[in-house]
């Protein structure tokens, strides 16, 4: 046998000693309270005319399931608006690092966003920072729960942090 294969063999040996004492992760606890956005949601809404776009009528559907191991919550979404159709999916977690919830969506009209999140009873508030004609902006999108099937849901964006303008606004209701 040549040193590298004698070499190979060493390593997975001590690779797989290493993770038969390494124990599975499991779900930070805190996961639990994003139950409540697993389903199929109907959304309508609201956006003001401004930097995004001309303003209008929005509505979509979101579907929403723990992915595997209970780590995300994997949402696929379509919606319909004043800039037409988009479709994206989204990812919600927790961060035990960051103690801090986290969201990264894709979409079809090749946005990326990625926010953390801070729950406070039934107000949910995500913040994020993106890039928008060469300018960083904030986002802050905020989910008030009104109950097990429904929330009303803003999304303003803000040049400082501290003067936001409003961009969004709507409701959202879990289908059965």
């Amino acid at each position: 046998m040549n040193k590298a294969a004698m070499m190979l063999g060493m390593l997975l040996l001590f690779a797989a000693g290493a993770l038969a004492q390494m124990e599975m992760p499991k779900p930070a606890p805190e996961l639990k309270k994003l139950d409540m956005f697993a389903g199929t949601w109907k959304l309508d809404g609201d956006i003001k005319p401004g930097p995004m776009g001309p303003g209008g009528k929005m509505n979509g559907q979101e579907n929403c399931a723990w992915m595997d191991g209970g780590f995300y919550l994997v949402c696929n979404s379509t919606f319909k608006g004043p800039l037409g159709n988009a479709t994206g999916t989204s990812y919600f977690g927790y961060s035990n690092d960051d103690k801090a919830y986290t969201y990264r969506e894709f979409n079809s009209m090749g946005e990326f966003t990625d926010a953390r999140g801070t729950v406070d009873g039934d107000v949910w508030t995500w913040n994020s920072e993106d890039k928008m004609n060469g300018q960083t902006m904030k986002g802050r999108f905020v989910v008030k729960v009104t109950s097990p099937t429904a929330y009303d849901f803003k999304f303003d964006m803000s040049q400082d942090g501290n003067t936001w303008t409003p961009v969004m606004d709507g409701k959202s209701n879990k289908g059965k």
